[in-house]
């Protein structure tokens, strides 16, 4: 029999992908999605769909009943300004609805396996220096980061006092096909936009913050493996958390740079005013999800971004 999983928000960028990595893997995929953001059609042949709220009774009975090997929880309120302008309605996701969740894990006759979606730009903030590892300190700077940790700190104690098996993945900048171009994090996806429409790319600042940016396809084989792999004992926060990144940090002029010459076109790079609060440098150490997932990143920046480009390129012909 193929092992079951459910993936929260599924129909959306990453999570769309992790059900075709896993579907390829052999699995039995189940998306739960209320589509406030995912899109139907992002959810693969071959995947069962059902729309629910993650906070709500039906979401909670089908983790409870569904007979599921592992929940896959992408689903979130990811936009970090929006956690700053109403960090009730982000904690109500995002803090409430994994609650909901484990929850429902707790009460199962068949317990899954937990993997949570995590940060590994927002959870530590701007006072460490890069490439983070997981054990540095975590101070978020929005209650989008906070949210993620308080999370975090759930799942430890389930672990440690219910006995529930889960893992956090603490994604860097995820880039990618299928990438919303309006949402907070999708400076890929504006900057391709831009690109096609012969606009000029707007960085905030002096360009010299740096992201560490890695590919939606890597970010999904990072699932798949944390959906099997051998982990540690339950013990304190960090013992089953894992950054998933690239280790390499990129200033916004590079990414600028690189896009432009593997598009081929020649927008303009324009300079706005600082944005106050955003962090300087992010990046994020692998050798931990390499050590207990036998998983690296496998695509470089440029080939990324070149089939990222060609991604939003190809329905205007």
């Amino acid at each position: 029999m193929s092992p079951r999983a459910l993936i929260t928000g599924g129909a959306g960028f990453i999570g769309s992908h992790i059900a075709d990595a896993l579907l390829d893997r052999g699995f039995h995929v189940v998306v739960l999605d209320d589509l406030s953001t995912g899109r139907r059609e992002n959810v693969p042949v071959g995947a069962e769909f059902v729309q629910a709220d993650v906070r709500s009774a039906d979401a909670a009975r089908l983790v409870r009943e569904g007979g599921f090997d592992v929940v896959l929880h992408e689903a979130a309120q990811i936009d970090v300004r929006k956690s700053v302008i109403d960090p009730v309605h982000d904690a109500s996701i995002n803090i409430l609805g994994a609650l909901n969740l484990l929850e429902a894990v707790r009460a199962a006759a068949r317990r899954p396996r937990f993997i949570f979606a995590s940060t590994g730009g927002a959870i530590y903030g701007d006072f460490v220096t890069p490439p983070n590892v997981e054990e540095f300190a975590k101070d978020p700077d929005s209650p989008y980061g906070i949210a993620k940790l308080a999370v975090e700190h759930y799942l430890a104690y389930y672990g440690r006092v219910h006995g529930i098996e889960g893992a956090v993945l603490r994604y860097a900048n995820v880039y990618g096909p299928r990438q919303d171009p309006h949402g907070e994090a999708g400076v890929v996806a504006i900057f391709c936009n831009r690109l096609l429409d012969g606009a000029p790319l707007t960085v905030f600042g002096d360009g010299g913050q740096t992201r560490d940016y890695v590919h939606v396809k890597d970010v999904a084989a990072a699932n798949a493996a944390a959906a099997t792999a051998v982990l540690p004992a339950a013990a304190r926060l960090d013992a089953r958390a894992m950054n998933i990144g690239t280790g390499i940090e990129t200033d916004v002029i590079t990414l600028a740079e690189t896009l432009r010459r593997v598009s081929g076109r020649s927008s303009a790079i324009e300079f706005a005013p600082a944005r106050p609060g955003e962090q300087r440098r992010s990046a994020v150490s692998t050798a931990k999800g390499q050590q207990l997932l036998g998983w690296t990143p496998q695509r470089s920046l440029e080939s990324g971004l070149k089939d990222t480009f060609e991604y939003f390129a190809a329905p205007r012909g």
